[in-house]
Parts: structure tokens; C-alpha cells; sequence
């Protein structure tokens, strides 16, 4: 029995880390910002991490974090962070998107996502893949490797995990927008924060990430947490990614010493 928990924990924490990849290094790093290039391999196995994120497609995706970007915190902005924790972090799912979002959302060029076979694919079976991914495939693993009851592994391995990962996702739209300190720009929001980091696998040093979004790392490299770069770098002995795009250290000190608030 102790055996079977410890491989259940260990699968629902790789379905975890999965559904993280998905977003963080898929639909963010990848297909947002155009931050490296993948081969088709390791875009088809984000793509399916991405349908386990259930978190819409790729394409909605990355519309939504370029216009976030383009706009933030204005009313332009999907999740706008002025307007309060709930909004940025689960609020803005439950309202109309506001005007602004849409008429100023349209003026973007999104062509370059749907020139990727890989996100026409999983757009057109976004469903069927969220079904399969996202709740068949993380129940039925633990119930027929190890005997796991179904009941188990579908609202431990599924839902929970599921719900843990949404959460997390929306903690870098609030959170990171709210709590933290700005080394990089004293004069936008985005703040770097250590929880959400450790939670979203890389992704809490947002200060940095908007001042220098085309960044792959979404960080300043070193002994930093963040699993994402990991990822990407280890796709990139494989052979699978090619292109990272780095911000230069001299551009980074640059900018720290003109519009840092003197933390880092």
C-alpha cells in the first residue's frame, strides 16, 4: 500500500509538472513570445501538455498573453491587475471581456501561430484532447499500473491537480502583478515574487519577464529556481530547440542602475 502512494504521488506530480510545461514553456516562453524554437517533436508533446493544462488552446492562449503584454494593466488587458486580486486571478473568467480587450486585440497580428500545424491541430481537437489529456489519461495510468481506485486517481490525480495548477497559472497574473519587488523597472507592475516561482516552475520573476519579455528564460540565468529553463535547456542538448533569445547582461545591468528600485 505505501508502494502504490508513492507511485500515485509521484504520477499525479508528473501530470503536475506536465500541465506546467505546457503552459510555461509551450504556450508562454514558445508560442507567446518567441522566445526559442522547437522542432516538431517537442512541439507536439507541449501541445499535448498544453491540452492537459485545460487552459484553452494554444491559440486563445498566446492571443490573450500578447495582448496582456501589449496593454497591461489597462483596460486593454485581459486580467488587468489595477483592477483588484480577484479580477487579475479568477474574476476576469466570470465577465464579458472589456471592449477595449477585443477592438484593441484585433489590431495584433496572430498569423504566425496558426502557421504552426502543431496549433491548427490541437485547436481543431482542442476537446477531444482536453478529454483525453487532461482527465482520461491522468485516472486511467494509476488505476490500471497499480490498482488505484478510479474514484482516487480521477479527484486526486485529475481534478486536484487540475485545480492546483489553474491556481497556480493565475497567481503570476495576480500575485506577481501585486507582491514583490521591481529590480529591473520601478515604473510597471509586474513584480518579481518567490512564491509564485516556486509554484509556477520559473515563472515569478515578472518583473524581469516584462521588461525583457523576448527573454527565453523569463529570469536572469544562474543559480536561480527555474525548471522551465531547465526544460528548454535540456531540449537544447537534445537537439529539439534551437535559437534561445537571451537579454545581454550589459543590457540588463543597464537598465537596472536606470529604472531599477536598487533591490538586486
Amino acid at each position: 500500500h505505501i508502494l502504490c502512494l508513492v507511485f500515485f504521488c509521484l504520477s499525479a506530480y508528473f501530470c503536475f509538472l506536465m500541465t506546467a510545461l505546457g503552459v510555461t514553456a509551450g504556450a508562454h516562453r514558445l508560442w507567446s513570445h518567441r522566445s526559442y524554437k522547437a522542432k516538431l517533436p517537442l512541439r507536439i508533446f507541449l501541445a499535448a501538455a498544453n491540452s492537459m493544462a485545460f487552459q484553452n488552446d494554444i491559440y486563445e492562449w498566446s492571443r490573450d498573453h500578447r495582448v496582456h503584454h501589449k496593454y497591461s494593466e489597462t483596460d486593454a488587458d485581459p486580467h488587468n491587475a489595477r483592477r483588484g486580486f480577484f479580477f487579475s486571478h479568477i474574476g476576469w473568467l466570470f465577465v464579458r471581456k472589456h471592449r477595449d480587450v477585443i477592438e484593441k486585440g484585433r489590431k495584433l497580428d496572430f498569423t504566425d501561430l496558426l502557421d504552426d500545424p502543431v496549433v491548427r491541430f490541437q485547436r481543431k481537437y482542442y476537446k477531444s484532447s482536453v478529454v483525453l489529456m487532461c482527465f482520461v489519461i491522468p485516472t486511467f495510468v494509476p488505476w490500471y499500473l497499480w490498482g488505484e481506485s478510479l474514484w482516487n486517481a480521477y479527484f486526486l490525480a485529475s481534478i486536484l491537480r487540475y485545480t492546483i495548477s489553474l491556481n497556480v497559472t493565475w497567481l503570476v497574473n495576480s500575485a506577481a502583478h501585486m507582491y514583490g519587488n521591481r529590480p529591473y523597472d520601478k515604473y510597471i507592475n509586474p513584480r518579481q515574487n518567490t512564491f509564485v516561482t516556486l509554484g509556477a516552475i520559473g515563472e515569478g520573476f515578472h518583473n524581469y519577464h516584462h521588461t525583457f519579455p523576448f527573454d527565453y528564460s523569463a529570469s536572469e540565468l544562474g543559480l536561480k529556481f527555474n525548471p522551465t529553463t531547465w526544460f528548454i535547456d535540456f531540449m537544447f542538448w537534445l537537439g529539439l530547440v534551437t535559437d534561445r533569445k537571451q537579454a545581454p547582461k550589459e543590457m540588463i545591468q543597464a537598465r537596472k542602475e536606470r529604472t531599477g528600485d536598487g533591490s538586486a
